[in-house]
């Protein structure tokens, strides 16, 4: 991963018995932040706060796990550590952390019954202060993640966290997300869907099987999440920033396809760090493109698990297959 800039520490805690885990995004001093939901099944923690009508004026940590509801009690174990750095909102009496975050849905992959707690918070924000480095894939909140769940669990694919930083002068847009999407991944650049459900020998079939089952109107689906979060050292005012957030999802829309359906979640949080002026119109740029790129991170660096075939084994497998033939 190219580096983040030194106003942000990201880190992750990992169970890879259970399949499931959380990644934090640290802003010590505090920056400007904003969210957007635009899935129709979302888990988050403590998003109206960031409205840019009310009076948040700063967020020092935005938290991502798995675990689905249970996930959101990592944030518990953030605000522990961050008030033992006294990093937080000075209140007088003491400090207090302002904490945001989003789980995504991974309960059926690994151990069900250990899910993203405090400690799994708190490990994660001891990693950031180690300096350890961030791993792409099958890690964090990405861990148990998956793509393409409508065909089935057998036909579905491994998905997982990936990141992306853009630099430009001195400006620099980075985005961390989590890939757990009921739809397809497609790389507009290679022209072909890097992962998805599978029918038969193809992959990327979400959005035809979608139509073919117009008629069904069961909850089939729920358990996705496409969650994430960019970083900027732009400066600009919270309304500016839920703006940044909203657009921040185009990037989801040009790499998943079907995206933000009713049984995702799909959340990004944005963090300014207010260090130098940049136009909206520029950083906007940069954030579609670098949450465009982190998704495809994720799914690319995933590995295989069980039946959830990854990006890496599905091409190298099918490869084989057309060079056997080819004979």
């Amino acid at each position: 991963m190219t580096a983040i800039h030194p106003f942000f520490r990201i880190g992750q805690y990992t169970d890879k018995e259970a399949m499931t885990g959380c990644t934090v995004i640290i802003a010590e001093a505090g920056a400007t932040g904003g969210v957007c939901v635009r899935g129709g099944s979302p888990n988050t923690r403590d998003t109206d706060a960031l409205k840019s009508e009310n009076n948040r004026k700063a967020v020092h940590a935005v938290t991502l796990s798995g675990g689905s509801a249970y996930g959101l009690s990592a944030s518990d174990g953030v605000v522990k550590f961050l008030e033992g750095q006294q990093i937080g909102r000075d209140v007088g009496i003491g400090i207090v952390p302002n904490v945001s975050g989003a789980s995504l849905f991974d309960l059926g992959m690994g151990n069900k019954g250990t899910r993203p707690d405090s400690t799994f918070g708190y490990r994660a924000c001891e990693a950031a202060y180690h300096n350890e480095p961030f791993l792409a894939g099958n890690y964090g909140a990405g861990t148990g993640a998956s793509v393409g769940n409508i065909n089935g669990l057998e036909n579905a694919m491994k998905g997982g966290i990936g990141s992306h930083t853009i630099q430009h002068g001195e400006l620099f847009v980075s985005a961390v997300v989590a890939v757990n999407a009921v739809g397809d991944i497609y790389d507009e650049e290679q022209q072909k869907f890097l992962a998805g459900a599978r029918k038969g020998e193809q992959i990327g079939c979400s959005e035809a099987i979608f139509l073919e089952r117009y008629q069904d109107l069961r909850d089939m689906y729920s358990g996705n999440t496409v969650i994430g979060c960019v970083m900027t050292n732009a400066t600009f005012p919270k309304a500016k920033v839920n703006k940044l957030a909203d657009i921040s999802h185009n990037g989801i829309a040009r790499a998943v396809r079907p995206a933000h359906t009713t049984f995702d979640g799909d959340t990004m949080f944005v963090l300014c760090a207010n260090q130098i002026e940049a136009t909206f119109e520029a950083v906007s740029i940069l954030t579609v493109e670098a949450v465009r790129l982190a998704i495809l991170d994720g799914v690319k660096k995933a590995e295989t698990y069980g039946s959830y075939l990854s990006y890496e084994d599905y091409y190298a497998d099918k490869a084989s297959q057309d060079f056997t033939g080819s004979e």
